[in-house]
């Protein structure tokens, strides 16, 4: 670097310092109701939150915890109880029914001296003291559990005997063909008091292929259920399963008698399940007893997020269509358990319209979602370029709006005990905060009185808006006529650049996802930079209906493109920005659309920065954990068996952002992680050749123990200060 450069490396590292501090508020827990000498009634709430931490290079997870006064109808008084204190070692903790026990999954590190590997603990806590701790690890009666939120689940059994969580299956011992060694001495049967034969190591087996679940699941293969006796100390393995399906996200049927679970099938072959709520699954229920597994929804759809009503009688869960976009406008289902009969509560919404419910497009329901009269649930979605909270009736399938008179932004649903609701609120200028209601009565929802518990300061120097656009008529979908699209736009309100900012446009990527009007590190430093950042929900996003969802596959590398364009274009003209400096950032099918820009309108941009991104449908199709998605965004049909045609190869390079490389003339900054399973580095490395080939300015940053998200944190913080500086370099 010059040296006139190195101060603003300071200021921006120390900017970037200051707003990466700010906790993401990630979980809450509410304890048992407790009264007081007075007759009141109070309990406490428990929170995690994350926080990048710098220095470390990691993610620290703290709790903070907080005192609730109510009186059933509202909450008298809230407030902090003492500091927060940083959590070491924690992948899974769960409270039970009664709130008197807690059961922690629990990392330790081997000792180092006798090299021993990392080690699971599954611990038990009552409110004064540890009473169990059981080495996983040393029971060896599977592999690691899993923590993820995809399978994983730490369940308490109703009448707080037994824990259920999820594990990888024991693989058994292998050994070369050629590996000799002196017999060893037999440990003794617990049973018999006989020399226990070990299992015979199986050879030739080393080196067999294990498949996986793909990006972020890549140590996932073969997921067990299993069972943990509290008293006996003892763990089983679930029997019963199927062998054609991966079970997960488990909890215990009513009375105890059977364990609940989604299972995934795994036949012919395993694609990347993260963020694809598109793969074939069912409920299944497998019997203590008597083993025998059942079947509870259909068998030719995709399904996940059940969650059985207080009252145990009925299970809410998520449903899609199989294949297709990985993400869609989801149906809400619910199962009776006593009735046996299943029905649709909510349909998928074809078009989203203001004033009426607007549709299903959350990942998941949260794990505390029912209302403590069991008819009603609550959830939070994408509504157009916002995250919004609702009430559903499970009776009757109406909706209401709970934050209609709250604050524009992003609401997310944390948890809800006895009708005592936990949300995250946030804004583009606003940092996460932690806001506590009472839930009204049915048909009184809309007049929940929100209580702050946590604020966190505005950043100054920032503005926002949303702007909804509509596609001139020759761009118009002929099948899917009359859609328009949205665009949030932050501005700098401080700094010498606030009059007039140069321009970094922003495409999501999925391509079926959402910018929702939440705090976003990247986009809130970019503007306390001070540049304008225009974040675009282009047709095909989430939150504006189905049928905008179903416009974009056929379409991507047009329709998608010509939308971002258009909202440049609109914002140039009717904004005060600067349009001779603007530039692209985008990541995954962001950074295709940023490489698609750059190539078909290469006189509107002066810079270019991508992460990870999709340059080649047709190179991609034969080495990502999602082959389906390249042939469906195409437009073409997937089958598991299906090999791409001459004409389908043709059609995938057709909508690819390399076909235009020889038009690019911008410079352009790439960011790959080592470990990305979704759009694999080769993606990237493809591009860098062909523009170094063509005398493009360009640069390779390469992560390693990275993936698609580049989501480390060290990562993270490199990618945005070289992000930053590039785009001051070829902007000034």
């Amino acid at each position: 670097l010059v040296p006139q450069v190195l101060p603003r490396v300071e200021e921006l590292s120390e900017l970037y310092r200051e707003l990466s501090q700010h906790p993401q508020l990630n979980a809450a827990c509410l304890g048992p109701d407790l009264t007081t000498q007075y007759g009141g009634k109070y309990c406490s709430l428990y929170t995690e939150w994350l926080q990048r931490d710098l220095a470390r290079a990691e993610n620290i997870k703290f709790c903070r915890q907080y005192l609730i006064f109510h009186d059933g109808a509202s909450i008298v008084y809230s407030g902090p109880v003492g500091t927060c204190s940083e959590i070491k070692g924690e992948l899974l903790s769960r409270e039970s029914p009664s709130g008197t026990l807690k059961a922690v999954l629990r990392k330790v590190p081997g000792k180092e001296k006798e090299k021993e590997k990392e080690k699971q603990f599954l611990e038990v806590w009552d409110q004064n003291r540890k009473v169990k701790s059981i080495d996983l690890t040393a029971l060896d009666k599977h592999g690691s559990v899993y923590d993820d939120d995809q399978f994983g689940c730490l369940a308490w059994s109703h009448l707080e005997t037994h824990l259920l969580y999820v594990a990888e299956k024991k693989c058994p011992k292998t050994e070369s063909f050629f590996q000799s060694k002196a017999p060893e001495l037999g440990t003794s049967d617990e049973d018999t008091g006989h020399p226990k034969k070990e299992d015979a190591p199986l050879k030739g087996e080393q080196f067999v292929y294990r498949e996986d679940w793909g990006e972020t699941l890549s140590t996932r293969s073969v997921p067990v259920l299993c069972v943990l006796d509290i008293e006996g100390s003892s763990i089983s393995v679930l029997e019963g399963i199927p062998e054609h399906l991966s079970p997960g996200q488990a909890f215990w049927s009513p009375e105890d008698t059977g364990v609940v679970f989604v299972g995934w099938w795994h036949e012919p072959f395993r694609l990347g399940l993260r963020y694809c709520t598109n793969r074939r699954s069912a409920l299944f229920y497998v019997d203590l007893t008597g083993g025998k597994c059942e079947l509870l929804s259909e068998d030719t759809k995709a399904v996940w997020s059940p969650r059985l009503s207080p009252d145990s009688c009925r299970i809410v869960y998520l449903e899609n269509d199989v294949l297709g976009p990985h993400q869609k406008c989801n149906r809400l289902r619910m199962y009776d358990w006593y009735t046996k009969q299943t029905s649709t509560v909510l349909e998928a919404v074809p078009r989203q319209e203001w004033g009426t419910f607007p549709g299903i497009y959350c990942g998941a329901l949260p794990g505390m979602c029912w209302a403590a009269d069991s008819r009603r649930i609550l959830l939070d979605t994408a509504q157009r370029s916002q995250q919004d909270m609702f009430v559903v009736d499970t009776a009757t399938g109406a909706t209401t709006l709970l934050t209609a008179d709250g604050p524009r932004g992003s609401w997310s649903v944390l948890t809800i005990n006895r009708d005592l609701l936990v949300a995250r609120f946030s804004t583009p200028s606003c940092p996460p905060m932690l806001k506590v209601a009472v839930l009204p009565a049915a048909g009184h929802e809309a007049q929940a009185q929100w209580i702050c518990l946590q604020d966190a300061p505005t950043v100054p120097g920032i503005s926002w808006g949303i702007r909804t656009l509509q596609p001139p008529p020759e761009q118009e979908n002929p099948q899917y006529g009359g859609l328009d699209f949205d665009a949030i736009l932050l501005r700098p309100t401080e700094g010498p650049t606030a009059q007039k900012p140069p321009l970094v446009v922003m495409p999501h990527g999925g391509p079926h996802s959402v910018f929702t009007a939440g705090w976003m590190l990247y986009p809130a430093v970019l503007c306390r930079v001070g540049f304008a950042v225009l974040l675009v929900n282009y047709r095909g996003s989430l939150g504006f209906g189905q049928d905008s969802v179903a416009s974009l596959p056929g379409n991507v590398g047009t329709q998608d493109v010509h939308d971002v364009q258009l909202c440049v274009e609109r914002v140039l003209q009717e904004e005060a920005l600067d349009a001779s400096r603007v530039a692209l950032v985008g990541g995954s099918h962001g950074g295709f659309l940023a490489c698609h820009l750059i190539g078909q309108f290469p006189d509107t941009y002066r810079a270019c920065v991508v992460r990870n991104p999709v340059v080649n449908i047709a190179s991609m199709v034969a080495t990502t954990d999602i082959p389906d998605w390249c042939l469906t965004e195409t437009g073409l049909p997937y089958t598991p068996d299906a090999l791409p045609d001459p004409a389908q190869w043709t059609e995938m390079l057709h909508k690819s952002p390399i076909r235009y490389v020889d038009r690019v003339r911008v410079p352009v900054l790439l960011m790959l992680g080592e470990d990305d399973r979704r759009v694999p580095p080769k993606q990237g490395l493809e591009y860098y050749r062909a523009l170094k080939a063509r005398g493009v300015t360009t640069r390779l940053l390469w992560y390693p123990g990275n993936g698609h998200a580049l989501a480390g944190v060290e990562a993270e913080a490199d990618g945005f200060m070289n992000m930053a500086l590039w785009l001051l370099k070829h902007l000034e």
